[in-house]
């Protein structure tokens, strides 16, 4: 997963960018390295499996924030660093949805933290059930991210819910996926992390455009960061 919250870059892999990427993308963001192909279905984790792929992302996550070559906390907070604190694992927040593409759709400039503009194109709109309301959402490609190795199937995916500025960050958070072959993709927003200016002002993150607010609460993921 790629954190979307760099000193200019999108949200980390296998969950975060290299600390290269980080520090020359446009916007940062934590990017999450599998591929939810259409072929793959069969074989996403259900049950336990997919408490298990959970656990796995905040390990990696956490560790990212250990790292002081990758990590977005100041030092003085990263030296007493014991982790992130996450919403309990649940599948109930795990959900398929329906992706249609807007191949017409031209770039534009999103607004971020700081003076700079993130560069992003509407890829499509995910239409999804959650917490038994329909949903739609849209999601985004980088022009820039085309033409990094690795990242050409990326999509970025930004949000707001009913927990922000309770427990979790008053900006809302992200979430990385990667180009479905067909017209579902699944959304784990187990998977939701803080843009990284929500742990250091000196990121340039992209700020959540008010289509993509879901009206209902989010209590999946990353929770906002106590200092």
């Amino acid at each position: 997963m790629q954190s979307r919250g760099l000193t200019f870059l999108s949200p980390a892999f296998p969950f975060f960018l290299s600390v290269a990427l980080l520090l020359t993308a446009l916007v940062s963001g934590c990017r999450d390295g599998r591929r939810y192909h259409d072929e793959q279905v069969r074989q996403w984790p259900s049950g336990n499996d997919a408490l298990a792929d959970i656990g796995e992302f905040q390990a990696s996550l956490n560790s990212t924030f250990r790292d002081p070559e990758a990590s977005p906390l100041p030092d003085r907070y990263r030296k007493n660093f014991n982790g992130l604190e996450f919403y309990p694992a649940d599948t109930i927040f795990r959900t398929w949805a329906r992706l249609q593409r807007t191949p017409e759709a031209l770039p534009f400039e999103m607004p971020t933290s700081t003076m700079e503009v993130a560069r992003e194109r509407r890829y499509g709109y995910l239409t999804f059930e959650l917490n038994g309301q329909a949903f739609t959402l849209e999601v985004y490609q980088s022009p820039e991210l085309l033409l990094e190795k690795g990242y050409e199937d990326y999509l970025f995916l930004p949000f707001t819910d009913l927990t922000n500025g309770k427990g979790t960050y008053e900006g809302g958070r992200y979430l990385d996926l990667r180009i479905p072959r067909g017209d579902s993709l699944l959304l784990d927003f187990n998977k939701a992390y803080n843009p990284y200016c929500a742990y250091n002002p000196k990121y340039s993150c992209p700020i959540v455009p008010e289509v993509n607010h879901l009206e209902t609460e989010v209590r999946a993921g990353v929770k906002s960061f106590k200092k």
